[in-house]
């Protein structure tokens, strides 16, 4: 399997560490570097791609702008050395961000999920949710299985595109499935949408700062969207 991507970077050294990055990593095929998203979304016009590297904050047309302007849409990751248009960034569901400086390890981290979200549409798997039989758990059928899902094992459920990844203390579960469908069988009480990409489970926050819920090690977004219905349910 090849990942092709592309990059677009006005900076002449972030695009050179971050070619030198992918350089490294054997699944990954760079197709072209921009400095600016314009010529990038010509090039989409009429090239493919699997993922885009991209960067925010770009003189005439920015990121946010960029993702607003695709028709067709690859995944995205975010590169930015700004935290501020984090939120902004996963409103349009994309894989990941990168805050700038950023190391091998933290890139290795986002390219998985990119290669997770390719291998799950290129096999094709279609996971569907059956209803749940208690307030205790819920079942997710897949085209081989049936998985039972303890509703006290779910941290938070995260929006990737077209599926879902269920995360629990002891693994992540994929699932063909819209949020409105998993929310219908999801207590409201015990779980509240925070986010376009994000479920969480009340009882997993640790704590809650500047519009960010820290569950574990992740820092899950509050969108202006949602913040209303999720501050008025952790006060009652």
């Amino acid at each position: 399997m090849k990942i092709k991507c592309i990059i677009i970077e006005d900076e002449k050294l972030a695009a050179e560490k971050l070619a030198g990055f992918i350089e490294k990593i054997s699944v990954l095929e760079l197709v072209s570097t921009f400095k600016d998203s314009i010529s990038a979304i010509n090039f989409l016009k009429s090239n493919s791609v699997d993922l885009v590297f991209l960067d925010i904050e770009m003189k005439d047309f920015n990121g946010i702008q960029f993702l607003k302007a695709l028709q067709v849409k690859p995944s995205v990751i975010i590169t930015s050395a700004y935290e501020k248009y984090a939120i902004a960034g996963y409103e349009f569901s994309v894989v990941d961000y990168l805050l700038k400086p950023y190391t091998l390890e933290r890139f290795l981290q986002s390219v998985d999920k990119a290669i997770n979200l390719k291998e799950l549409k290129e096999k094709a798997i279609n996971y569907e949710l059956i209803a749940s039989q208690s307030n205790e758990y819920i079942f997710i059928k897949s085209e081989n299985h049936i998985e039972k899902v303890e509703l006290d094992d779910i941290l938070y459920i995260e929006g990737m595109k077209d599926y879902l990844r269920i995360h629990t203390p002891a693994k992540k579960i994929m699932t063909l499935q819209s949020f409105n469908r998993i929310l219908e069988h999801l207590p409201d009480k015990k779980f509240k949408r925070v986010h376009n990409s994000f479920v969480i489970a009340l009882n997993k926050i640790e704590s809650i700062e500047r519009n960010r819920i820290k569950i574990g090690e992740t820092l899950i977004p509050i969108s202006d969207k949602y913040k209303d219905s999720f501050f008025s349910s952790i006060k009652s």
